[in-house]
């Protein structure tokens, strides 16, 4: 049996994401990113990080139709590349559409959905506030899925981005369609009226100030935790907010560890293509942890899942849990795996379109 068939419970209901999320809103750098993915997809041999088109801060006011127009043709676009080029893994696509109460919201998902559902991986709604509006998008996605040709439900994801919100966190985890939760700093502080610093929207204390940044400003990390926990708590995806100094990958590198090792998340968003690489090193486990992790799951397969001895430390099929997902999370960045543990992350060969050499 597959180790996922035997080990995982709530914790894997939402699936393996890549860790990496990376959001672009100018049809450009949606082009830029859609070729970076394959490139990097072809370097790796799996899709390692999930391009996110946005319609919402990316659509110019009054301009939404088209824009949401032009981001369905480049997700059909890419997906149709992807095949004639014989990429080893398909792109994952996201695409964030307008908040629910906007005037836009149910265009945006007509437009999108309606016309390139079987293209995306899931659906990004913001400014969640509560199951209801968790329900609300599930009735207008369902619709548009019908007239798309999808034979899936497209998952959704939300983005939690004021107190309030947060508050509701376990609640919103726990709807079935929620796939994962993301964070959004940026709101979250502008939501206190200026009680929260704008030093927490940044990844350091201020060194003049000293006034706290996002990974030691109180309320600004108990909005972390609040969101992990319910993810964890309910098989959800949490996925951490962004980090704006782009430019210093060392910095970047060090709030993604920290988001990782300390905050529970295990997905990080992207602003600009040189965080894909830093967030990913980060994420991903070191050689080592790999190698004892493929031992040890080796072991349990042999002893038929049954309780075994690894380096004189007991492990039973709760470690086992945890060991296996070290490997899922090697391979979701890119890193390799040992010879006995490829075959499970293997995928199926597809028909080469006819005219594409091998």
């Amino acid at each position: 049996m597959h180790p996922r068939d035997v080990l995982l419970g709530a914790q894997a209901s939402a699936g393996f994401l890549p860790v990496c999320d990376h959001y672009s809103g100018v049809e450009v750098r949606m082009r830029k990113s859609l070729q970076l993915q394959a490139e990097m997809t072809a370097e790796f041999g799996a899709c390692v990080f999930d391009v996110s088109l946005d319609c919402e801060d990316g659509a110019p006011v009054g301009g939404e139709r088209d824009h949401a127009q032009m981001v369905a043709a480049l997700a059909n676009d890419a997906q149709a590349l992807a095949r004639h080029t014989g990429l080893p893994a398909k792109p994952r696509i996201a695409v964030r559409v307008h908040p629910v109460d906007h005037p836009a919201f149910e265009q945006d998902v007509a437009t999108i959905v309606g016309g390139a559902g079987a293209s995306l991986c899931h659906l990004m709604i913001p400014k969640v506030e509560s199951v209801a509006d968790v329900a609300r998008a599930v009735i207008a996605v369902d619709a548009a899925v019908r007239q798309s040709g999808r034979s899936t439900p497209l998952p959704l994801q939300v983005l939690l981005e004021s107190p309030a919100a947060v508050h509701r966190a376990f609640e919103i985890a726990a709807h079935p369609r929620v796939q994962s939760i993301s964070f959004g700093l940026m709101d979250f502080v502008s939501a206190h009226g200026g009680a929260v610093p704008d030093s927490a929207m940044s990844s350091r204390p201020d060194s003049l100030t000293g006034e706290l940044g996002q990974f030691s400003h109180p309320l600004v990390v108990r909005a972390k935790l609040d969101i992990a926990s319910a993810c964890h708590a309910h098989g959800k995806v949490p996925s951490h907010c962004v980090v704006t100094e782009f430019s210093d990958t060392e910095a970047m590198k060090a709030a993604a560890r920290k988001a990782a090792r300390e905050f529970g998340y295990t997905r990080m968003w992207s602003i600009h293509p040189s965080q894909i690489r830093p967030i990913l090193e980060a994420l991903a486990p070191d050689g080592a942890a790999i190698e004892r992790a493929a031992a040890i799951i080796e072991a349990a397969q042999a002893a038929q899942w049954a309780p075994v001895s690894h380096e004189k430390q007991l492990h039973d099929r709760a470690s086992y849990r945890y060991f296996w997902q070290v490997l899922e999370r090697a391979h979701q960045t890119g890193c390799p795996l040992p010879s006995a543990m490829r075959h499970y992350f293997a995928a199926p060969t597809a028909p080469r379109p006819q005219g594409v050499p091998a």
